[in-house]
């Protein structure tokens, strides 16, 4: 099942994981009615079921996911966690109501799914999450600090989820994907080593079959990454995008 699933990242490693013959998936939308990916799934022979999901409305999760896990019919594999918004970064700056709805969809929203989607899959004794986070969540830079903090606690909410799930056969794989080409980023200048939702998802599946616990895309941010993480506060702040 897929909690975003107009995401274009996720919808790109379900169609990966229909070509290692996934046959039944779920795509949790705000309008199931508007759910583009789901006819390219159909057409593939992915059984694809759409129900109504708002991330924001954290009182309707628990049905979402019941919904959800109804429509699958059958002990649960594999869920995504795939919904953000990126919004309007200068007016989270200094608008309260823009930084906290920023922070409702890409954090609370995605710790009350998370939370809900460890206890099931706790009871029924196995299962893998597969959250989307990102390497905005590594360092808050001024350029996006609001969305970056977002993911800097989904990031560590889920790496913490992976650790107290792991006895019970529930496996969390966290993807940190640089600058993705997506409709989310269309217009903005594109960071070093931008990537495609194809490249993510490959390095997903990747991630999946070696068990891995955190996936970087592309693998060369890691790198990049253990040095940035590590910059002299006046050079970091120098960073301007």
């Amino acid at each position: 099942m897929v909690f975003g699933g107009n995401s274009e990242i996720a919808l790109a490693i379900v169609e990966a994981l229909a070509a290692e013959g996934l046959e039944r998936v779920v795509l949790a939308v705000r309008d199931p009615a508007r759910a583009p990916g789901a006819d390219a799934l159909r057409a593939r022979g992915v059984d694809t079921t759409t129900i109504a999901f708002d991330a924001d409305a954290t009182a309707t999760h628990e049905a979402a996911v019941d919904a959800a896990f109804a429509a699958v019919n059958d002990p649960l594999d594999l869920a995504i966690v795939a919904f953000a918004v990126l919004g309007d970064q200068e007016r989270a700056k200094r608008d309260p109501a823009t930084a906290v709805s920023l922070a409702t969809t890409n954090f609370v929203g995605a710790v009350s799914v998370l939370t809900i989607l460890g206890e099931r899959m706790r009871a029924q004794g196995h299962g893998t999450i597969v959250v989307l986070s990102s390497v905005a969540a590594m360092r808050a830079r001024r350029a996006n600090y609001p969305y970056g903090a977002t993911k800097a606690g989904l990031d560590a909410f889920a790496q913490g989820l992976g650790d107290a799930l792991a006895e019970a056969n529930v496996h969390v794989l966290v993807a940190r994907p640089g600058w993705v080409r997506t409709k989310m980023t269309a217009g903005n200048r594109p960071a070093p080593l931008a990537t495609d939702p194809q490249r993510v998802a490959r390095d997903v599946l990747d991630g999946l079959h070696r068990g891995a616990h955190t996936v970087w895309s592309p693998r060369a941010l890691r790198a990049a990454f253990a040095v940035m993480r590590v910059l002299p506060r006046p050079l970091w702040r120098r960073l301007r995008d």
